[in-house]
C-alpha cells in the first residue's frame, strides 16, 4: 500500500455546514492536498436533524466518499424510502438486527479494500445494544473479506468511554500490524486536544463540527440559552452567520498503520459578497 491521505469530518450541521463542507472540499481539488478518501459525519446534516434524501445526493456528489451518522439518523423521515439504497450511508451499527440501512461498508480506494464501521455509544445516549461485542464480530468479518484497513467513527458522549474503547481495539488488533488504522469520536461537537496514534491506529475523542461558528455547538445561541437556563422546552434553530468553522482530522496511513494525525481547524469567511470562501486555521 502507497501512503494514503484520509479526511475524516466531524458533525456536519444545517445548510451552513454542507456549504462550507463543499467549499473546503472543492479547494483541494487539483491540489496536492486533495484526499484520497473522505468520511464525514452528517447525522445533523438537514436543518440540524438528520438527513434528506437531497442532501444526501448533494453531498455524495460534493467529494464525501462516506458519510457516518448517529442517533439523529432518523429525524428525517425520508430516511427509510432510501437508506437502502444509498451505498454511502451508514447508520450505527449497534441498532437492533433488522433496522434498515447498513452499519459498515467496504469501499475500493488506489486498490486497497478499506472497511468503514459506524457505532453508538451506550454512556447517556438512547438504549441500544451493547458495541462491544457487535463491533469485534464485525472486524472479523471485514477481515476476512479482505479488508486491510478499518475506520470507526464511534458517535458518542462520554470521553471515558471513547477512550476505553478505542484502547481496547488498538491492543485486540494492532498487535503487529495495525487493522483499525482510525478510530474517531463525533456528538459532542467540540474538537478534542488530544490527537495521537496508538498501536498505528489515529485517535480523537472528538472531531468537532462543521458549521456556523457563533452559535453554540451549531444551534442558535438564543434558543440554547432560552432551553438551557430555564429546562423549559424550546425548539432548537440551527446557527447562521458570516463564518462557519470545518473541524476534523487528516490522517496518512500506510500498510503498517497511521503515520500522522493532525486536527482540520478552519475559519470559512461565506460573506455572500465574497467570490470565494476564504479560508483561516484560526490560529
Amino acid at each position: 500500500m502507497s501512503t494514503l491521505k484520509i479526511i475524516f469530518l466531524g458533525d456536519i450541521t444545517g445548510r451552513q455546514g454542507r456549504n462550507s463542507v463543499k467549499a473546503y472540499l472543492n479547494s483541494l481539488e487539483n491540489t496536492e492536498e486533495k484526499p484520497d478518501f473522505v468520511i464525514a459525519n452528517i447525522e445533523n446534516a438537514s436543518h440540524g436533524f438528520g438527513l434528506t434524501k437531497k442532501n444526501y445526493l448533494d453531498l455524495a456528489e460534493s467529494g464525501i466518499d462516506c458519510m457516518t451518522s448517529g442517533n439523529h439518523i432518523w429525524d428525517k423521515k425520508d430516511i427509510y424510502e432510501y437508506i437502502e439504497e444509498a451505498n454511502q450511508l451508514l447508520r450505527p451499527i449497534n441498532y437492533p438486527s433488522g433496522t434498515a440501512g447498513k452499519g459498515s461498508a467496504i469501499f475500493n480506494v488506489q486498490g486497497e479494500k478499506i472497511g468503514v464501521i459506524n457505532v453508538l455509544g451506550r454512556v447517556f445516549m438512547p438504549p441500544i445494544d451493547s458495541p462491544w461485542k457487535i463491533v469485534t464480530e464485525e472486524i472479523d468479518r471485514l477481515k476476512s473479506e479482505g479488508v486491510t484497513t478499518i475506520f470507526i467513527d464511534f458517535h458518542a458522549e462520554a470521553t471515558a468511554e471513547k477512550i476505553c474503547f478505542s484502547k481496547y481495539l488498538a491492543k485486540e488488533y494492532n498487535s503487529e500490524q495495525a487493522l483499525i488504522k482510525g478510530f474517531f469520536g463525533t456528538h459532542t461537537h467540540v474538537q478534542t486536544a488530544d490527537e495521537q496514534i496508538i498501536n498505528g491506529m489515529a485517535y480523537i475523542t472528538d472531531a468537532g463540527f462543521c458549521g456556523a461558528s457563533d452559535g453554540v455547538i451549531g444551534m442558535e445561541f438564543s434558543t440554547s440559552l432560552k432551553r438551557l437556563s430555564t429546562s423549559l422546552p424550546e425548539r432548537y434553530e440551527v446557527a447562521q452567520g458570516s463564518y462557519s468553522q470545518i473541524n476534523g482530522v487528516e490522517v496518512l496511513i500506510n500498510e503498517t498503520g497511521a503515520t500522522r494525525i493532525q486536527r482540520i481547524n478552519l475559519m470559512i469567511n461565506n460573506n455572500e459578497n465574497e467570490k470565494e470562501a476564504v479560508f483561516d486555521t484560526g490560529d
